[in-house]
């Protein structure tokens, strides 16, 4: 067994009926924009695109880059939608030529508005502010370290640590105190910092989270950067995309330029496989690689594996959508909506007081009947998780006179929780680590079931050169996980 291998026998699996959700989740989105004298106003769009990734809360932090020393560093954020927070008069609200914005989903800290970003403090370095995608697996170690030492934390996100190792530091210079900061971190990180003339940007070693790197070209020859979890971000600005900021590497953007340097040593890529299953939007080109091509690709692979002699191909959607494609124009099986979605369905809404079977998956899909009654329909989705929603679809399109229901996940099973940024539940509440497929199949009420298998998503991605992290498919971790019972134990108390 690999060093950083978790055992799944230890745990015992928990298919509750209640469980209220049985996808895996990403914290959040970033974005940062340098030498546009709109920059909060495209902030919000950059973090518009960039809603899917997280939608507890969202928050823009901005500042001029030029004028006095001690120059005010504005900062709003809130719970709730990207649109819903920033109003035009928001927005006035935001001056200034640089800004950084995040759009959150917790994985570390409580849902509440001291864990929104953008953070900020005003220190010894000066004002700073600063968003964060991924996690920190030491961030408990760091915060008692520097709570011993006397430190004083408002929240609980493992973001705010960042903020203490940079004021704390000895350097002179922010970017050398950033950098000690950095080489102090474990786990995954993509960084925006926001400083009194320039904007910071980090990426960990190991390149766990995307970041993408683009320009505008301003009307009077001048160059604006832009830095955005995802290439969607860019296109909504008009903004040309140049590449990624790359794994270990800190970019600095003033009033001298972009300069770009490795902060750490060079150390083997682990980008998430995850992104490309079912994160990112299809739209963007995420780790250089399209996402429409890859979701697709896992489609068509999944029809190569695993055939099915059927009538229809239909999507879980919107994220197996792209793979249902793939398995049709492979299989040669035609392809329908055969399920609808709400795209408007909040945060809350009022569940009636009788009782409704499977509410909370009627209120996002409803079945189209003239298209499923009597026919063998093969139902592709993203990932099966926790089980309990895939029994509920698998249902709903059965009852709507489906004949025949198979069901083909786009991706390997998932068998470990990840510590880098995705919110999978503990081991016990996966139920590919404790059962076969068959037992799951049996639980899901599906004909059939089969997975994609890790091969076949390594072709997807086109991961030639063994670039990524595949640790939820395997329980392999690319890193040390000096703490894993308490991240573990974390984990426990979330679920």
């Amino acid at each position: 067994m690999h060093k950083n291998q978790l055992e799944p026998s230890m745990f015992e699996a928990d298919l509750d009926e209640n469980v209220p959700f049985d996808k895996l989740r990403e914290e959040c989105g970033v974005f940062a924009i340098y030498g546009h004298p709109e920059a909060a106003n495209l902030t919000y769009l950059g973090l518009y695109a960039l809603q899917h990734r997280g939608q507890e809360s969202a928050g823009i932090a901005s500042m001029a880059s030029t004028g006095k020393p001690g120059r005010d560093l504005y900062n709003h954020k809130s719970m709730g939608h990207v649109a819903d927070i920033f109003s035009p008069e928001v927005l006035g609200r935001l001056p200034g030529d640089m800004a950084i914005g995040h759009t959150r989903y917790s994985t570390a800290g409580d849902t509440v508005l001291l864990n929104a970003q953008p953070f900020s403090v005003a220190c010894n370095k000066g004002k700073i502010a600063v968003a964060h995608n991924g996690n920190i697996t030491n961030a408990g170690e760091l915060r008692r370290e520097l709570e011993q030492e006397g430190s004083i934390f408002q929240a609980s996100s493992d973001t705010e640590v960042i903020l203490h190792l940079v004021a704390r530091s000895r350097e002179k210079t922010l970017a050398g105190a950033l950098r000690e900061a950095l080489l102090q971190l474990e786990g995954a990180f993509s960084l925006v910092f926001l400083a009194e003339d320039r904007i910071i940007i980090a990426r960990d070693p190991h390149g766990f989270r995307p970041l993408a790197l683009g320009q505008m070209e301003m009307p009077d020859g001048a160059v604006c950067y832009v830095f955005a979890s995802e290439t969607c971000a860019f296109d909504l600005i008009d903004a040309v995309h140049l590449g990624d900021v790359e794994p270990g590497e800190m970019v600095i953007v003033s009033k001298e330029g972009m300069t770009r340097e490795r902060y750490a040593p060079v150390r083997a890529h682990a980008h998430c496989a995850f992104e490309h299953v079912y994160f990112s939007r299809p739209d963007s080109m995420v780790f250089g690689r399209s996402v429409q091509e890859s979701r697709e690709m896992l489609g068509r692979l999944l029809a190569q594996l695993h055939p099915v002699d059927a009538d229809i191909v239909v999507p879980v959607p919107d994220s197996g959508v792209a793979a249902a494609l793939g398995y049709a124009l492979e299989s040669g099986i035609p392809y329908n909506l055969g399920l609808i979605r709400n795209h408007y369905v909040g945060r809350t809404f009022i569940e009636p007081s009788q009782a409704i079977r499977d509410f909370g998956v009627k209120l996002k899909l409803n079945p189209v009947r003239a298209l499923l009654e009597g026919k063998r329909v093969i139902l592709v989705d993203d990932s099966l998780v926790r089980g309990t929603t895939s029994r509920k679809i698998v249902r709903m399109v059965r009852n709507a006179g489906a004949r025949e229901v198979h069901l083909r996940i786009s991706c390997p099973p998932t068998v470990s929780p990840c510590f880098y940024g995705v919110d999978t539940p503990s081991v016990a509440e996966l139920i590919a680590a404790n059962n076969t497929t068959e037992e799951i199949r049996r639980f899901v009420e599906a004909d059939s079931l089969a997975y994609l298998p890790l091969s076949g998503l390594r072709e997807a991605v086109a991961d030639h050169n063994h670039d990524y992290c595949y640790a939820c498919y395997t329980g392999n971790y690319p890193t040390d996980l000096v703490n894993i019972k308490e991240l573990m134990a974390a984990k426990d108390r979330r679920a």
